[in-house]
């Protein structure tokens, strides 16, 4: 599985929800989050911390089980205050998910609803969990959006990684609709030079990086690249371009969107 350093990880972690705290700055809270269109601003960012919270909770207790949501203190966030209530107590969960990281190691055995069950996974889950949220924020107030290129990158890679696992486990009946005779997409990440390559074969989804000769190219800034492949931004928004075969890409999308 690709993936950063562990450390990278912590420190993305809390950048992440720095940046999402400033993104908070002056905002309304009750805005409708575009992205979303079922939240407001205030339920994204209390799902956020929320998700921070209860993935700390697991990896501080070793848990060997799933822990609900009605266990983990503070995972509502707080009652009432606006955005100073909020951002104190994102900046909280942000210092006690750090501590917690600090704490463990990748290696660390962790309860995950995946086939990794380890802090490393944890760590790598709530990087990209948290960016791409921040997105969602940034959309919903106008404000600009970047991720580094390795983080960016390895969101596209963990979210190919997620979509076979669901795949294989047979967790949702859509990605069991990802399958073909040797169709191929491919993203290409202009300005970082970076390009991966999806297979729909007989037996399901397969990746790798690299994009030649793909039946139909997703292709622009990394960033951009990123949140047209999250469905953060739509294919005609005019910060991508789409080469080939449109309807692959579109059955793609509408098919590996989970969670």
């Amino acid at each position: 599985m690709t993936s950063l350093p562990y450390e990278r990880y912590r420190d993305q972690v809390a950048a992440q929800l720095e940046s999402l705290r400033a993104t908070l700055d002056g905002a309304d809270l009750s805005v409708t989050v575009p992205t979303c269109p079922d939240w407001t601003l205030d339920r994204l960012v209390r799902h956020t911390g929320g998700a921070v919270r209860w993935v700390e909770l697991h990896v501080r207790t070793r848990a060997t089980e799933h822990i609900p949501d009605a266990r983990v203190p503070g995972f509502d966030g707080p009652e009432g205050g606006g955005v100073a209530a909020l951002d104190a107590w994102l900046a909280e969960s942000a210092e006690m998910f750090d501590a917690t990281l600090r704490g463990a190691d990748a290696d660390t055995p962790v309860w995950s609803w995946a086939g990794e069950a380890t802090a490393g996974f944890w760590a790598r889950r709530m990087t990209h969990e948290v960016a791409i949220h921040r997105a969602d924020a940034a959309i919903a107030v106008g404000a600009p959006y970047e991720v580094a290129p390795d983080v960016a990158a390895d969101a596209i890679d963990e979210w190919l990684d997620i979509v076979r696992f669901v795949q294989l486990a047979k967790a949702d009946p859509r990605a069991a609709e990802l399958v073909g005779e040797g169709r191929t997409l491919g993203l290409h990440a202009v300005d970082a030079g970076v390009e991966w390559l999806i297979t729909l074969g007989p037996d399901g989804v397969a990746w790798a990086r690299g994009g030649a000769g793909a039946d139909v190219v997703l292709r622009g800034p990394l960033t951009e690249v990123l949140l047209a492949f999250y469905r953060r931004r739509g294919l005609d928004s005019g910060r991508v371009e789409v080469r080939g075969d449109r309807g692959l890409l579109e059955f793609w999308l509408a098919r590996a969107s989970f969670g």
